[in-house]
């Protein structure tokens, strides 16, 4: 997930809820496994909700194909995999900014710039997790598998992208909904008009939420030197992000279309659409405490497309 840069809003309780620590996760572990724990935001479970859902989306549509449903070893074996590659890509990412996190006063604390974890450790703890999303990767089919290898491009470089464009969100896109396709494919061997529709609805939602989410940091973010779409989005970001959220709903019903989907899913269509309307209507730009609320919002979003895949099986 992206990580905010910031020094300006240190002073407001607001701007830094999302770094504070989910203690019910943190109890279980021990006291030396907590600075890795934090490495892969197990902390912040959200970011793993948000690489997980397309996947689903993906394993659902291919059992609309099949006349089935997602089957629940699939589903183990994605959820498994959304959590340890995200902490892998959130451990890059700490690596990649570790000297911009420790000039900024609200993310020195972080394992690499704090010290708690050394550099060759984040970097040994990062290719431990991807040895373990490579087991995962392998229990699927051929074709998955090297769908799951071409995403390491997207991965890798994505770290990078706010120190080169103003999309950033557009690279997280393209990484976050490739489960989309490997959940297809993992299913039925290969993909379809309809799977490659659910991939580029995911990259529209992704555009949209990570806006929201990058608009917490936009002055620090202009301070330290990354770019972000709500720096180039600025005061028409509502308009833009209403552009995106109506791609996304209208990819989606090309998906649904095309994978043969009942009238079911479509009436899941208007339940996503008034959620996302909702969100519209509560944003403020200027209001980090609800960017992050409304960013947060989406695992839900997620759940109901979800849910309409699978009531438009019947």
């Amino acid at each position: 997930m992206p990580e905010p840069h910031g020094e300006g809003k240190n002073q407001n309780p607001q701007a830094i809820a999302d770094a504070q620590i989910d203690a019910g996760v943190m109890r279980l572990l021990p006291s030396s496994w907590l600075p890795y724990a934090r490495l892969a935001r197990l902390d912040r479970p959200i970011g793993t909700w948000l690489l997980f859902l397309p996947c689903f989306w993906g394993l659902s549509m291919a059992s609309a194909d099949l006349h089935s449903y997602p089957p629940a070893s699939h589903i183990i074996l994605f959820a498994l995999g959304a959590l340890i590659m995200r902490g892998a890509g959130c451990t890059l990412n700490d690596i990649a900014d570790h000297d911009i996190d420790a000039k900024v006063a609200r993310t020195a604390n972080r394992p690499l710039p704090s010290g708690q974890v050394s550099l060759w450790q984040a970097w040994a703890f990062m290719i431990f997790q991807c040895l373990l999303g490579l087991l995962i990767l392998l229990q699927f089919n051929l074709y998955t598998i090297w769908l799951g290898v071409a995403s390491l491009v997207l991965v890798a470089s994505y770290p990078f992208m706010k120190r080169v464009t103003w999309w950033p969100q557009f690279f997280l896109g393209l990484t976050f909904n490739w489960g989309a396709l490997m959940g297809y494919s993992a299913l039925t061997g290969g993909l379809s008009a309809a799977a490659l529709a659910l991939y580029g609805a995911g990259i529209f939602w992704t555009l949209g939420y990570d806006t929201i989410y990058a608009h917490q940091d936009r002055e620090d973010d202009a301070l330290v030197g990354v770019k972000s779409s709500a720096l180039r989005l600025g005061k028409y970001s509502k308009l833009a992000i209403s552009g995106f959220y109506l791609a996304m709903l209208a990819l989606l019903s090309l998906a649904g279309f095309f994978g043969q989907l009942s009238y079911l899913f479509y009436i899941g269509m208007v339940v996503t659409a008034w959620h996302l309307a909702m969100q519209l209507y509560q944003l403020d730009i200027d209001r980090p405490d609800i960017c992050l609320r409304l960013f947060r919002s989406n695992r839900d979003t997620g759940i109901i497309v979800s849910a309409s895949i699978l009531l438009g099986t019947f």
